[in-house]
């Protein structure tokens, strides 16, 4: 789907969608009620073409990431050596190719790393039934990628998506004082609601031709949405 530039689309509650993006183009992601995480990620696609193609139904080829190049988030802290992107941050993918900058954060600076996407999986984990279904934001990945010109392989797990706005506290078990003890062994962590306010934003620029994925996740049993999922907001300049 395309995306007019200058004007502010919806990413629908419990929902994900695909957004081409050109080199030198931003992405400014809203958090529009203040308390809603976006899973986020982008794939390079300077090497689809070269990759192998098939035909859809309605004549479209769709080229698959093999192998795919993809926003990083171990090797961007390993880059930065920030636990999540500050302003002025070059992220890189698993190539540790530049992808995105971050050059705007309206927030705290509260945004998460650490946390796979929520997949059916984890809902069983917190007890949804095994015949009820619960959005997830690996389903939401895998179907917004599937409304752009390129796939997935369907039996590679997606990356670990940056968490916007995911407010995930860590809680050193030593003390900073003491230069000999490492406060982040063994460290705790914990799922809280984000610190937002409404209107809240972010913006990143393309240093490459990427395909960003947005999910706002639908995670309404634990406390990173504050319980209620809704939608978020993105306009593309």
């Amino acid at each position: 789907m395309s995306y007019p530039l200058h004007t502010q689309h919806t990413i629908p509650a419990r929902s994900g969608i695909a957004v081409q993006l050109q080199i030198n183009q931003t992405i400014k992601v809203i958090n529009t009620h203040g308390s809603q995480v976006i899973d986020f990620w982008a794939l390079t696609t300077s090497t689809i073409p070269e990759s192998p193609a098939s035909s859809t139904e309605d004549g479209n080829e769709t080229h698959i990431l093999i192998p795919p190049s993809y926003l990083s988030m171990s090797h961007t802290r390993g880059t930065t050596l920030h636990l999540s992107p500050l302003v002025g941050d070059t992220l890189v993918t698993n190539h540790r190719s530049p992808i995105l900058t971050l050059i705007e954060d309206s927030t705290p600076g509260v945004h998460d790393t650490l946390i796979a996407a929520c997949d059916i999986h984890r809902y069983r984990q917190l007890g949804v039934p095994e015949d009820v279904y619960h959005d997830n934001c690996v389903d939401n990945f895998r179907k917004a990628v599937s409304t752009s010109t390129y796939s997935w392989p369907a039996m590679q797990t997606p990356p670990d998506p940056l968490n916007l706005f995911m407010n995930i506290p860590v809680d050193g078990r030593g003390s900073s004082e003491n230069d000999d003890e490492n406060v982040t062994a063994g460290a705790n962590i914990r799922f809280e609601k984000p610190v937002c306010k409404k209107g809240d934003y972010v913006v990143f620029k393309a240093l490459t031709t990427c395909l960003v994925v947005m999910s706002a996740c639908p995670q309404d049993l634990v406390k990173v949405n504050d319980m209620m999922p809704t939608e978020a907001h993105f306009v593309v300049s």
